[in-house]
């Protein structure tokens, strides 16, 4: 058998492409068309970041919605008019600042000072300060590689559990791209330095770090920024983000707690917990007419959760690590159906016809959790919603009976039994007659001719036990006409609705039947048969011995 023929080994294609490339470019600019260097194009980091900010920062055009925001020393909820980008890139620097509290517990001061008219934000800690120090491997200052080159963070080691907010290492070097100026200084009391350096036209620019002695005891960290509003299609820090920017500080007295002093515009921020934080809100919704509970638990040193009233429509408010989640997530179902499974047990023994699930309890209520997380997962950069699986949360959150007793007592209960009466009353209401010349769909009715009509009042309805006393009746009509007499027979013994069930009566045809034929509107109050289709009802039955005494009924 001959062997068979090797194949020829590939050429390169490099020659052949390259032909290809310039008559296809040759031929795209002799049409008026983009060449191949136009048409497939690659970007540094930098460059793709500015060209597509949404994916990093959120949207760049402005949206309205309705959201939270402090003003007047009050929270207010309303439609507001922002740029989701310009908020984020704030909110960056503002958790950077916050999670120094959790590498520093002796951190006690963050400071933040928004200057509408100079377009300028800064934002302080005196938490432990950046090590000015030159990073071995990058040969650059530690300060200026964190702030000032992508992908750079002390968050990568996923072995290590940390509670912080900053994760993939763009966070405050996207503050430093969408500025005009970014300034970072630093005092490192370890090393007795002190660090300033000043980065401009959207991170492309950077000046040469100034390095001074500090003292042993100085510690902090200063960032300050001007937004390049162009980016934003924006011309200045206008009201409704500055209210936004605002809320965001008044969410960091709320979740750092006492120990830290929170100041906005040198004036300091009067809330001294979660609880205190919690209760702007409910002071807000109060103003509204009605006076809202607060139930509030610090559970652990990682979790903290208050709880009000909501009206039919869940609500929460949520922060992991300082984020504020304004979508809720994980942490929150977490909480939430916790509560929400005591309330519905509550609700389903006291009414025993209720059948209360979870998701209708959840619309009764208002939840707030400040949580601290390890190494937390988000749905994407902007950090709305928690995606971490409760098995790795870092901890647990077990309400407390006591907790989840006060919920119950707090109304949500009476409010979810009236919700439960009112539906179970609705459906009921799907199987009421009206008054009407005619029905139809009912079997063996004889219905009276001037049923419904002007003259319904002097109609009389005739119930009969069974076929063969209606036979007996429909003879005595033979007799007396129909105008004024009609006749339904009953199978059997008719049901009770004194004790009767909402199911019972959803399922018995016989009692929706008598309501469509005499008209009656369930919890309707009668003063007169005007408005029923009969005016008189007779009850023809066998006759009965009810004792050993000669009683009957007829």
């Amino acid at each position: 058998m001959a062997p068979a023929a090797k194949k020829p080994p590939l050429k390169s294609s490099s020659s052949h492409n390259s032909a290809a490339g310039d008559a296809a470019a040759a031929a795209a600019a002799a049409a008026g068309g983009k060449t191949i260097e136009e048409m497939y194009q690659k970007k540094t980091q930098l460059e793709h970041i500015l060209l597509r900010p949404d994916t990093y920062v959120g949207s760049v055009q402005k949206h309205t919605q309705p959201l939270w925001v402090y003003e007047g020393g009050a929270m207010v909820q309303r439609p507001v008019a922002y740029v989701p980008g310009l908020y984020k890139i704030f909110d960056e620097i503002l958790v950077n600042a916050a999670d120094n509290k959790q590498r520093d517990p002796s951190m006690d001061s963050l400071k933040v000072d928004i200057d509408v008219g100079g377009c300028c934000i800064s934002i302080y800690n005196n938490g432990d300060g950046v090590p000015v120090e030159i990073h071995q491997e990058e040969r650059i200052y530690v300060p200026e590689l964190i702030f000032g080159h992508l992908l750079t963070s002390s968050n990568y080691d996923d072995n290590e559990r940390k509670t912080t907010g900053g994760r993939n290492g763009y966070g405050a070097k996207l503050a430093n791209i969408f500025s005009t100026e970014f300034v970072i200084e630093t005092a490192d009391g370890r090393r007795q330095k002190r660090y300033r350096q000043v980065f401009s036209d959207n991170m492309g620019k950077k000046s040469e770090p100034e390095i001074k002695k500090c003292k042993q005891s100085e510690n902090w960290t200063k960032v300050t920024f001007k937004p390049d509003l162009a980016k934003f299609n924006m011309t200045e820090l206008e009201a409704d983000v500055v209210a936004l920017m605002m809320k965001r500080v008044v969410d960091m007295a709320g979740t750092l707690g006492k120990t830290v002093k929170v100041e906005l515009n040198g004036e300091k921020v009067a809330v001294k917990g979660f609880s205190d934080y919690v209760q702007l809100y409910i002071d807000s919704a109060s103003k509204e007419g009605m006076e809202l509970p607060r139930i509030y638990q610090k559970v652990n040193d990682r979790w903290e959760v208050c709880v009000s009233l909501s009206e039919g429509q869940f609500q929460q408010v949520s922060f992991v690590n300082g984020i504020a989640t304004i979508r809720g997530g994980t942490h929150v179902d977490y909480v939430a159906n916790q509560i929400a499974s005591h309330v519905m047990g509550v609700v389903n023994k006291k009414n025993k016809q209720a059948n209360m699930k979870l998701h209708t309890v959840k619309g009764y209520l208002w939840v707030f959790v400040n949580a601290l997380i390890d190494n937390p997962a988000f749905d994407s950069q902007t950090k709305e919603t928690l995606t971490t699986r409760q098995a790795s949360f870092g901890s647990t959150c077990e309400l407390s009976e006591e907790f989840l007793k006060k919920v119950s007592s707090s109304g949500v209960v009476s409010n979810l039994l009236s919700w439960a009466e009112f539906k179970l009353n609705k459906e009921l209401k799907k199987t009421d007659g009206t008054k009407k010349t005619s029905i139809v769909g009912i079997p063996k009715l004889e219905d009276a001719n001037d049923a419904g009509g002007k003259n319904s009042d002097k109609c009389t309805l005739i119930l009969t036990e069974g076929d063969s006393a209606k036979a007996l009746a429909m003879a005595g009509i033979g007799v007396v006409g129909r105008d004024h007499y009609g006749v339904f027979p009953l199978r059997g013994k008719l049901l009770n609705v004194r004790e009767a069930s909402h199911k019972q009566l959803m399922e018995n045809a016989e009692i929706q039947n008598i309501k469509k034929i005499l008209g009656l509107q369930h919890e309707k109050k009668y003063d007169s048969t005007k408005g029923l289709r009969y005016g008189h009802l007779m009850i023809m039955t066998d006759q009965v011995c009810l004792t050993t005494s000669p009683i009957y009924l007829n």
